[in-house]
């Protein structure tokens, strides 16, 4: 079979039987390359509208002057903006510590300080006496500048050598029992406390509004002194019955130490009354 000169030929020479499976073969080449430019193509117009989306959103936060002006951008505060400093005053604190609060015994240890009256009633008030579940019943009170004329024996001269200025006393009764306290005033607490070390002889006990007498007559009784403050005080107890007290007795033991706390509690508390007296008066 012959198309002339310018036809299409197959085999050696152009003549013969055309080869149909290098056909399909050369033809399943071009369908791939057609395949692979379109793929191509379609991941360049891609990469083109990224661009072209790109370039559109950064001249979006270019304004004319090349500065920033996007959302993000007008979120942040500029230097202007920021606050400058405060005008108001800071707080400030004082380096100077306060003074601490007056000690209650700085004022019942000195004459200058301890201004308050004595009186019986400022340190044994009422008619009664109560110290946990016991009652004690008052008797007779009294308060003399003569300080020798309420003790027995060397207590006296004790008292009035070191400038002893007034004893105030008072006598508590329970159950056949009775114990006088004798309050002595000094100017310093280091006359009271050297009176007390001093102590010999005793307080003379004092009878009357309704305790007989009691302590005399060399009976034995129990004697006791301390000091607090500027204070010197001392007991005398023992039975109305005149029996001599023994160490056995623990109910007269009982009742001069309930005196003597009692006592002691009403020096300290005068001290505490001055001293919160003195923080709260006004400054001048």
């Amino acid at each position: 079979m012959s198309f002339g000169q310018g036809g299409p030929s197959w085999g050696p020479g152009g003549t013969g039987t055309p080869d149909w499976a290098a056909l399909a073969e050369a033809s399943a080449a071009r369908a791939r390359r057609k395949r692979w430019l379109m793929i191509g193509g379609g991941a360049l117009a891609t990469a083109a509208v990224a661009a072209i989306v790109a370039t559109a959103v950064i001249s979006t936060n270019k304004n004319d002057s090349g500065g920033s002006s996007g959302k993000n951008a007008s979120e942040l505060p500029s230097a202007t903006d920021l606050p400058s400093q405060s005008t108001q005053p800071e707080p400030s604190f004082s380096s100077v510590a306060p003074a601490p609060p007056p000690d209650p015994k700085d004022y019942i240890s000195d004459v200058r300080k301890d201004r308050a009256p004595i009186t019986v009633d400022a340190f044994f008030p009422g008619k009664k006496l109560t110290m946990g579940d016991r009652v004690y019943s008052k008797g007779a009170t009294a308060r003399t500048t003569k300080c020798a004329t309420t003790t027995q024996g060397a207590l006296g001269t004790i008292l009035t050598n070191n400038g002893c200025d007034q004893v105030v006393r008072a006598t508590y009764s329970r159950s056949g029992v009775a114990v006088t306290i004798g309050l002595a005033v000094f100017e310093t607490e280091a006359q009271a406390k050297k009176a007390a070390q001093q102590a010999s002889g005793g307080l003379a006990s004092l009878s009357g509004a309704g305790v007989p007498t009691f302590c005399r007559g060399g009976a034995v009784c129990r004697r006791t002194a301390n000091s607090y403050g500027r204070y010197a005080y001392f007991t005398v107890g023992g039975f109305t019955s005149g029996k001599n007290v023994t160490k056995g007795d623990k109910n007269v033991f009982a009742v001069g130490d309930d005196l003597t706390d009692f006592t002691f509690r009403q020096i300290r508390h005068r001290g505490e009354v001055q001293a919160s007296a003195a923080a709260t008066a006004p400054t001048t």
